[in-house]
């Protein structure tokens, strides 16, 4: 049995994804900052007969990030499947003209150094098994740069170019990188931004292996 790892769990589209993964045969590792959380999305996978556990760590500490992925491979089994999908803070999305430097650090940790450091700490577990899969979900800032949230749009451009130099150099790995962009907010009453859909559109990424951007509706003109 191999691990779906999910960074960033949550209620809506976290829980939803671990549930389609679960059902699918993985074990489940719930990461997130918030132990008393993690703890409520388990008992709500018990409940469908998925195992899971919850390992608390925040992407922009990067030995409690790597520890909680090593631990989980420990606890649960290699992990075959990586979604990082933490939701960016508020924080991070200044107007352009009133973003310095300074803040940009976070939203750079937060997009570029966690998702490196969760790649680096499943990738040799992955090339055992001689397959895995790595989604990014993203809003559509990282394809459409949005002047009125600056921080996410410098760092999601960032991600994405990083997940699609993994796309081209892990393929002959037999290790599949993709992103999904959802333009609009996540609604479970949404044609094809509800978190349902979305988990089983992440779960196709996984089983077809088709390309590496790929789009939940397209993008409002």
């Amino acid at each position: 049995m191999t691990t779906f790892a999910l960074i960033g769990a949550g209620p809506g589209l976290g829980l939803a994804t671990a549930r389609r993964f679960g059902a699918a045969g993985h074990t489940v590792a719930l990461i997130a900052r918030d132990a008393q959380k993690l703890d409520g999305l388990t008992a709500d996978l018990a409940r469908d007969d998925v195992q899971a556990r919850g390992y608390p760590a925040d992407v922009l500490d990067i030995e409690s990030l790597t520890a909680a992925l090593y631990a989980a491979a420990a606890d649960l089994g290699t992990v075959e499947i990586l979604q990082y999908s933490p939701v960016p803070r508020a924080d991070f999305m200044k107007p352009v003209l009133d973003t310095s430097a300074d803040d940009l650090e976070a939203p750079l940790a937060f997009s570029v150094k966690g998702p490196v450091t969760a790649v680096n700490a499943v990738l040799p577990g992955m090339r055992e098994l001689g397959r895995g899969t790595l989604l990014f979900v993203n809003g559509s800032s990282a394809v459409r740069p949005n002047p009125k949230v600056a921080g996410t749009s410098i760092a999601f451009a960032a991600e994405s170019a990083y997940a699609r130099m993994l796309h081209d150099t892990l393929a002959p790995q037999n290790i599949h990188a993709a992103q999904l962009i959802i333009p609009g907010a996540i609604r479970p009453d949404a044609e094809h931004s509800s978190p349902d859909v979305l988990a089983e559109r992440l779960y196709d990424l996984h089983a077809k292996r088709d390309g590496f951007r790929h789009y939940a509706e397209p993008l409002p003109d």
